[in-house]
């Protein structure tokens, strides 16, 4: 049991904090009857006290809100009999977050997600790539960076291509998560790109790299998002305009089974018609969402690629997991569909 006599700032004991994290994956496991999808993630905090801490994030999948209603009775009893307080918040409809606290620090973060029901988003059958019936297939870059973010971003109830980035602390959990919740997942590839003032990845497909070094990097990314049905490419000005290094990636691609969405960011881009020649499904992005980041730009181009959408059978728009992207995408995007238009995946419209 956590003690509470003694310093009031020293911090938990690491053991003391495995006990508590086995209790919380016992109890969400009896409750689903061990079909619970969970993940445990040691982190490292700053104490108050300037020396090391722990926290355990503990990513909780359910299936039902009744399982949602009887965890948390289990979360507040469990934290009663090791002295912690609780501090809950709602990311948004379906993902809570249930905050451990000792004396003053976190020693856990619970996040619960309850899948979206598949029948919301489904596809409607029959829509596809016909002229005119509007299908538009929003892409949400970068995630993996931030979690509230992305809670936010996966509990809109509406079909996603969530495209997240590799070998960043949560890619896996963000990509899980994304999937258990109905979304899309792709591979958010970094590339490399024109000018000095381009902040370069640590990991990423640059130019001169051989076959072996293409092949061996995108299969170290692909390991850090699991279930990944395609790639876009992430920045890549000058990596989609060399013709040798995307004749290297292609067939990469090809062989997995994976498509390709060009994220457009260069003019000269040749990666569409590297991938076409090549046999992978491709397609290119029409609209970017946020370039400008406020509430009446991005609804102005979430117009646009409705207008894209209506006139051309199908489009795909491209945005970033940020505040006023997520509440323009939640209040327009219902009434976007009451007009016609069908929210789709990626996958949707991505051809050969």
């Amino acid at each position: 049991m956590l003690a509470l006599a003694g310093c009031a700032k020293k911090p938990v004991a690491k053991n003391d904090l495995r006990t508590v994290t086995t209790e919380v994956v016992a109890a969400a496991q009896k409750i689903t009857n061990n079909k619970s999808q969970i993940i445990v993630r040691p982190q490292a905090q700053a104490s108050k006290r300037g020396g090391p801490g722990a926290v355990d994030d503990i990513y909780i999948s359910l299936v039902t809100p009744a399982e949602a209603v009887t965890l948390k009775q289990s979360l507040a009893a469990i934290a009663g009999r090791h002295g912690l307080t609780v501090l809950t918040t709602v990311a948004s409809p379906g993902v809570s977050r249930f905050d451990y606290v000792l004396n003053g620090t976190r020693t856990h973060s619970i996040h619960v997600v309850i899948p979206v029901s598949k029948n919301v988003r489904a596809t409607p059958p029959g829509n596809l790539k016909v002229r005119g019936s509007g299908n538009l297939a929003i892409v949400i870059d970068d995630m993996g960076y931030d979690r509230s973010l992305a809670d936010a971003v996966i509990a809109l109830p509406f079909p996603l291509t969530v495209s997240v980035l590799p070998h960043l602390p949560i890619s896996s959990e963000v990509a899980e998560e994304a999937h258990s919740r109905g979304d899309e997942v792709l591979l958010h590839l970094p590339m490399e790109s024109e000018g000095e003032t381009a902040k370069a990845e640590e990991i990423e497909l640059r130019v001169g790299m051989s076959a072996g070094q293409v092949s061996s990097t995108v299969a170290g990314m692909l390991e850090t998002v699991p279930h990944a049905a395609g790639v876009n490419n992430h920045q890549g000005s000058r990596a989609t305009s060399n013709a040798a290094l995307m004749q290297a990636l292609m067939p990469l691609l090809r062989e997995r089974g994976l498509f390709f969405i060009d994220s457009r960011t260069e003019a000269k881009t040749v990666a569409y018609d590297v991938a076409k020649r090549d046999g992978v499904r491709a397609a290119s992005r029409k609209v970017f969402l946020d370039d400008v980041e406020t509430r009446q730009a991005i609804v102005a181009q979430l117009e646009l690629a409705a207008r894209d959408a209506a006139r051309d059978g199908f489009t795909i728009a491209i945005g970033h997991p940020r505040p006023a992207t997520i509440a323009a995408l939640a209040a327009e995007v219902p009434r976007l569909q009451a007009r016609g238009i069908q929210l789709v995946f990626a996958s949707d419209v991505v051809h050969y």
